[in-house]
């Protein structure tokens, strides 16, 4: 089997690198459908047989979906987070969260103890964006909005690792979140506000506690007794807070 020329070798590398990047930053969104072939053709300037194996070589890492007669889709924004999607979505529910409660409490600490005032308005901004979402009944938007806000607490630790380990995570989280959803009302709603407090007010352990009780909350049935007690005084603390701001 003869080589490819190094040439040729080197403009397919450029061409993956100028697909992944719209990917990776957020333009195209996953969901998003990519332009199409012809498009991106005359996007790049390069020939059709370029792209395709561009293309082709971004949905074998499990960034892109080609779908005959529909387009090609946007299903991860690295590699990595293909893998973990794939490897993970069939994850034992108990696993999973505990995954997230060791993730995210430990993030929630070190970002109370870490976060700047940049932090901690962008945390506001997120918040705000997902209580929209929910008093909208806009399932998607909530999803987007919910899982920029636990991103958000996760990158106020200042730990990159951490945090690449988590976005990889991404949309992991979002297909469990759009199962966890039920009926968008003010009963079902988790108050994510007392999490965005300890981390303004810098309590880092009050921080942890709020962060590492949401995964559970979000699946009830994976609760001891005790835990199910705390849930259920906390949905009722919520409850009356609604109705107090009403």
């Amino acid at each position: 089997m003869p080589l490819s020329s190094p040439r040729r070798s080197a403009l397919s590398e450029q061409v993956i690198a100028a697909l992944r990047a719209p990917i990776s930053s957020g333009e195209w969104p996953i969901g998003s459908r990519i332009p199409t072939e012809s498009e991106l053709v005359e996007q790049l300037g390069v020939a059709r047989n370029t792209v395709r194996e561009a293309v082709r070589a971004l949905a074998h890492n499990g960034l892109l979906d080609i779908r005959q007669g529909s387009g090609t889709y946007v299903v991860a924004t690295s590699e990595l987070a293909g893998v973990m999607q794939r490897r993970f979505a069939a994850a034992d529910p108990r696993d999973f969260a505990e995954l997230r409660v060791a993730l995210e409490s430990t993030a929630a600490r070190l970002a109370a103890q870490r976060r700047t005032a940049k932090d901690v308005r962008l945390l506001e901004n997120a918040l705000e964006r997902r209580d929209v979402a929910w008093k909208a009944g806009d399932t998607e938007n909530f999803v987007v909005a919910d899982a920029t806000f636990h991103l958000a607490v996760v990158a106020a630790s200042h730990n990159s690792v951490i945090t690449e380990v988590y976005a990889d995570l991404g949309e992991v989280l979002r297909d469990w979140l759009r199962e966890d959803i039920g009926e968008m009302t003010a009963a079902h709603d988790l108050d994510h506000h007392a999490l965005f407090q300890a981390i303004a007010d810098q309590d880092g352990e009050k921080a942890a506690t709020e962060a590492g009780g949401i995964p559970y909350m979000c699946r009830p049935a994976l609760l001891g007794e005790g835990d199910r007690v705390e849930r259920e005084a906390r949905a009722a603390a919520q409850v009356a807070r609604g109705a107090d701001a009403g």
